[in-house]
Protein backbone atom coordinates (compact mmCIF):
# COMPACT_ATOMS: atom_id res chain seq x y z
CA UNK A 1 0.00 0.00 0.00
CA UNK A 2 1.74 3.69 -0.87
CA UNK A 3 1.87 6.07 1.74
CA UNK A 4 -1.00 8.26 0.37
CA UNK A 5 -3.14 5.38 0.30
CA UNK A 6 -2.34 4.34 4.04
CA UNK A 7 -2.64 7.85 5.15
CA UNK A 8 -6.26 7.89 3.88
CA UNK A 9 -6.57 4.66 5.27
CA UNK A 10 -5.49 6.44 8.71
CA UNK A 11 -8.15 9.15 8.29
CA UNK A 12 -11.20 7.13 7.16
CA UNK A 13 -10.60 4.40 10.19
CA UNK A 14 -10.55 7.77 12.52
CA UNK A 15 -13.35 9.55 11.21
CA UNK A 16 -15.45 5.81 11.64
CA UNK A 17 -14.31 5.51 15.44
CA UNK A 18 -15.10 9.58 16.12
CA UNK A 19 -18.42 9.14 14.43
CA UNK A 20 -19.60 5.07 15.26
CA UNK A 21 -22.54 5.40 17.42
CA UNK A 22 -21.93 4.76 21.47
CA UNK A 23 -22.24 1.25 22.26
CA UNK A 24 -24.65 1.94 24.81
CA UNK A 25 -28.40 3.02 23.59
CA UNK A 26 -29.61 6.14 25.07
CA UNK A 27 -26.16 6.79 26.73
CA UNK A 28 -24.03 9.86 24.89
CA UNK A 29 -20.57 8.08 26.17
CA UNK A 30 -17.68 6.53 23.75
CA UNK A 31 -15.23 3.51 25.45
CA UNK A 32 -11.61 5.02 26.44
CA UNK A 33 -8.55 3.67 24.73
CA UNK A 34 -8.56 0.69 27.63
CA UNK A 35 -11.98 0.03 26.65
CA UNK A 36 -13.84 1.39 29.77
CA UNK A 37 -17.02 3.06 29.52
CA UNK A 38 -17.60 5.77 32.30
CA UNK A 39 -14.46 4.02 34.11
CA UNK A 40 -16.11 0.21 33.75
CA UNK A 41 -14.61 -2.19 31.39
CA UNK A 42 -17.31 -4.58 29.31
CA UNK A 43 -18.26 -7.63 30.21
CA UNK A 44 -20.23 -10.56 28.65
CA UNK A 45 -23.64 -11.82 30.01
CA UNK A 46 -23.20 -15.35 31.16
CA UNK A 47 -25.80 -17.78 29.83
CA UNK A 48 -28.62 -19.91 31.66
CA UNK A 49 -26.81 -23.02 31.20
CA UNK A 50 -24.14 -21.16 32.76
CA UNK A 51 -25.43 -20.03 36.45
CA UNK A 52 -26.68 -22.18 38.98
CA UNK A 53 -29.14 -21.29 41.87
CA UNK A 54 -27.74 -20.06 45.19
CA UNK A 55 -30.64 -18.94 46.57
CA UNK A 56 -34.18 -18.15 45.76
CA UNK A 57 -34.04 -15.28 42.34
CA UNK A 58 -29.84 -15.34 42.81
CA UNK A 59 -27.44 -17.61 40.86
CA UNK A 60 -23.83 -17.70 40.20
CA UNK A 61 -21.48 -19.58 37.88
CA UNK A 62 -21.07 -22.92 39.33
CA UNK A 63 -17.37 -23.03 40.20
CA UNK A 64 -17.73 -19.25 42.20
CA UNK A 65 -21.24 -21.35 43.77
CA UNK A 66 -19.70 -23.97 45.63
CA UNK A 67 -16.34 -21.52 46.76
CA UNK A 68 -19.02 -18.69 48.28
CA UNK A 69 -20.76 -21.49 49.39
CA UNK A 70 -18.06 -22.66 51.81
CA UNK A 71 -16.78 -19.27 52.15
CA UNK A 72 -20.55 -18.78 54.12
CA UNK A 73 -20.48 -21.70 56.12
CA UNK A 74 -16.55 -20.79 56.78
CA UNK A 75 -17.72 -17.72 58.20
CA UNK A 76 -20.53 -19.32 60.13
CA UNK A 77 -18.60 -21.65 62.02
CA UNK A 78 -16.99 -18.21 63.14
CA UNK A 79 -20.18 -16.85 64.07
CA UNK A 80 -19.91 -14.54 61.41
CA UNK A 81 -23.14 -14.36 59.15
CA UNK A 82 -22.20 -13.25 55.34
CA UNK A 83 -25.56 -12.87 53.25
CA UNK A 84 -25.71 -12.43 49.62
CA UNK A 85 -27.77 -9.47 48.62
CA UNK A 86 -27.31 -9.73 44.45
CA UNK A 87 -25.53 -11.92 42.62
CA UNK A 88 -26.22 -12.36 38.86
CA UNK A 89 -28.01 -9.75 36.80
CA UNK A 90 -28.63 -9.82 33.18
CA UNK A 91 -27.99 -6.92 31.51
CA UNK A 92 -31.96 -5.91 30.72
CA UNK A 93 -32.00 -5.58 34.61
CA UNK A 94 -28.44 -3.69 34.81
CA UNK A 95 -30.15 -1.33 32.11
CA UNK A 96 -33.13 -0.54 34.31
CA UNK A 97 -30.63 0.13 37.58
CA UNK A 98 -28.78 2.41 35.39
CA UNK A 99 -31.02 4.65 33.72
CA UNK A 100 -34.38 4.03 35.67
CA UNK A 101 -32.53 5.37 39.17
CA UNK A 102 -30.39 7.62 36.85
CA UNK A 103 -33.84 9.68 35.46
CA UNK A 104 -35.27 9.68 39.02
CA UNK A 105 -32.24 10.90 41.06
CA UNK A 106 -31.69 13.50 37.95
CA UNK A 107 -28.25 12.23 37.86
CA UNK A 108 -26.01 12.47 35.23
CA UNK A 109 -24.43 9.45 33.22
CA UNK A 110 -20.87 10.15 35.18
CA UNK A 111 -22.41 10.56 37.95
CA UNK A 112 -24.50 7.52 37.57
CA UNK A 113 -21.85 5.54 36.45
CA UNK A 114 -19.86 5.98 39.98
CA UNK A 115 -22.03 3.58 41.67
CA UNK A 116 -23.84 1.44 38.93
CA UNK A 117 -22.28 0.33 35.98
CA UNK A 118 -23.88 0.81 32.63
CA UNK A 119 -25.68 -2.29 30.94
CA UNK A 120 -23.12 -4.27 29.47
CA UNK A 121 -20.15 -3.04 31.42
CA UNK A 122 -21.56 -4.52 34.86
CA UNK A 123 -19.35 -7.50 36.55
CA UNK A 124 -22.78 -8.66 37.56
CA UNK A 125 -23.56 -9.81 34.37
CA UNK A 126 -20.51 -12.67 34.31
CA UNK A 127 -22.38 -14.45 37.01
CA UNK A 128 -18.60 -13.81 39.22
CA UNK A 129 -19.55 -10.86 41.31
CA UNK A 130 -21.51 -10.67 44.28
CA UNK A 131 -22.86 -8.11 47.04
CA UNK A 132 -22.60 -9.90 50.04
CA UNK A 133 -23.82 -8.04 53.78
CA UNK A 134 -23.90 -8.68 57.26
CA UNK A 135 -26.85 -10.21 58.43
CA UNK A 136 -26.98 -8.79 61.68
CA UNK A 137 -26.58 -5.25 60.56
CA UNK A 138 -29.66 -5.10 57.56
CA UNK A 139 -29.10 -1.26 57.84
CA UNK A 140 -25.82 -1.17 56.74
CA UNK A 141 -26.58 -3.31 53.17
CA UNK A 142 -24.74 -1.94 50.10
CA UNK A 143 -23.85 1.02 52.84
CA UNK A 144 -20.08 1.84 52.84
CA UNK A 145 -20.43 1.93 56.18
CA UNK A 146 -20.59 -1.81 55.61
CA UNK A 147 -16.80 -1.93 56.63
CA UNK A 148 -17.62 -1.28 59.84
CA UNK A 149 -19.11 -4.96 60.58
CA UNK A 150 -17.74 -8.24 61.26
CA UNK A 151 -18.80 -9.41 57.91
CA UNK A 152 -16.67 -7.15 56.50
CA UNK A 153 -13.56 -8.08 58.76
CA UNK A 154 -13.58 -11.43 58.33
CA UNK A 155 -13.96 -11.28 54.02
CA UNK A 156 -11.13 -8.60 54.64
CA UNK A 157 -9.54 -11.24 55.91
CA UNK A 158 -10.71 -14.42 54.61
CA UNK A 159 -11.95 -13.69 51.24
CA UNK A 160 -8.90 -14.10 49.50
CA UNK A 161 -8.67 -18.24 50.25
CA UNK A 162 -12.40 -18.47 48.47
CA UNK A 163 -10.86 -16.81 45.44
CA UNK A 164 -12.93 -13.69 46.06
CA UNK A 165 -11.83 -10.08 45.99
CA UNK A 166 -12.72 -6.46 46.66
CA UNK A 167 -13.74 -5.07 42.86
CA UNK A 168 -13.73 -1.53 44.21
CA UNK A 169 -11.68 -0.38 47.17
CA UNK A 170 -11.20 3.39 48.68
CA UNK A 171 -9.88 5.32 45.55
CA UNK A 172 -9.81 3.07 43.24
CA UNK A 173 -7.98 3.86 39.56
CA UNK A 174 -11.54 3.17 37.78
CA UNK A 175 -12.87 6.19 39.39
CA UNK A 176 -15.81 3.91 40.65
CA UNK A 177 -17.41 4.61 44.26
CA UNK A 178 -16.11 2.71 47.18
CA UNK A 179 -17.76 -0.29 47.67
CA UNK A 180 -16.93 -2.47 50.55
CA UNK A 181 -20.08 -5.04 49.93
CA UNK A 182 -18.74 -5.72 45.84
CA UNK A 183 -16.84 -9.30 45.18
CA UNK A 184 -15.75 -10.82 42.80
CA UNK A 185 -14.79 -14.70 42.51
CA UNK A 186 -11.29 -15.00 40.27
CA UNK A 187 -10.78 -18.98 40.85
CA UNK A 188 -11.03 -19.91 37.36
CA UNK A 189 -9.51 -19.32 34.10
CA UNK A 190 -12.25 -18.33 32.88
CA UNK A 191 -13.11 -15.79 35.66
CA UNK A 192 -9.15 -14.78 35.48
CA UNK A 193 -9.59 -14.17 31.49
CA UNK A 194 -12.74 -12.12 31.96
CA UNK A 195 -11.20 -9.55 35.27
CA UNK A 196 -7.74 -9.83 34.22
CA UNK A 197 -8.12 -6.25 32.08
CA UNK A 198 -8.95 -4.77 35.46
CA UNK A 199 -6.71 -6.50 37.85
CA UNK A 200 -3.69 -5.10 34.88
CA UNK A 201 -5.29 -1.55 35.10
CA UNK A 202 -5.18 -1.88 39.18
CA UNK A 203 -1.30 -2.96 39.35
Amino acid sequence: MGLLALGTAFVVFGTLRRTASPPVAGLDARPSEDGRLLGHFPYPEARPEQLAAIAPGLQLRPEAAESLRALQRDAQADGVRIQVLSAFRPVELQRRLFFDVKAERNQSARTRAQVSAPPGYSEHSTGYAVDLGDATRPDLHLNPDFDATAAFRWLKANAHRYHFQMSFPRSNPQGVSYEPWHWRYEGSTTALRLFEPAQRFTR
